[in-house]
């Protein structure tokens, strides 16, 4: 994983809001949704984070985000939860979700550093190029709020 990467991934802030998101999409083996953001960095370099509307069992709709910017914030990553476990559910990221994040014409700025699926085992990184790698076990990175 890069170095900006990690640093977004590691901040206090986001982490706690992961988590937050997590507990918020209700995972388990059938009944979840999916809850997504953006994380932000505004021109101090402080990160933020901007939640999605909620989404449904297993998709969610991104909101505009032109020219990977929301406001006058740059947009550094995104994360989106898959929180049903059943089997008819996957856990690490669909190809449409790979594809999203490489097609998408307004996520290729200089600083986005690529998509988090959060799901019940493991965390992993979509990267820009649509590649995918595991970056963390979920349990583990919440545990070390």
């Amino acid at each position: 994983m890069s170095t900006k990467a990690t640093s977004i991934f590691s901040d206090p802030l986001v982490r706690a809001i992961l988590r937050q998101v997590w507990e918020d999409s209700e995972p388990g083996p059938a009944g979840g949704h999916e809850e997504g953001g953006f994380i932000l960095r505004d021109s101090g370099g402080n990160l933020r984070v901007e939640r999605w509307p909620r989404g449904q069992q297993d998709s969610i709709t991104v909101p505009a985000h032109r020219n990977c910017r929301i406001s006058d914030q740059d947009i550094v990553a995104t994360f989106h939860t898959h929180p049903n476990t059943g089997s008819d559910y996957l856990q690490e990221p669909s190809e449409t979700d790979k594809r999203a994040v490489r097609n998408d014409p307004h996520m290729k700025g200089a600083c986005y550093e690529g998509e988090f699926v959060i799901s019940a085992q493991t965390i992993y990184r979509i990267e820009p190029t649509g590649q995918v790698s595991e970056i963390a076990q979920t349990k583990d990175y919440f545990a070390e709020e």
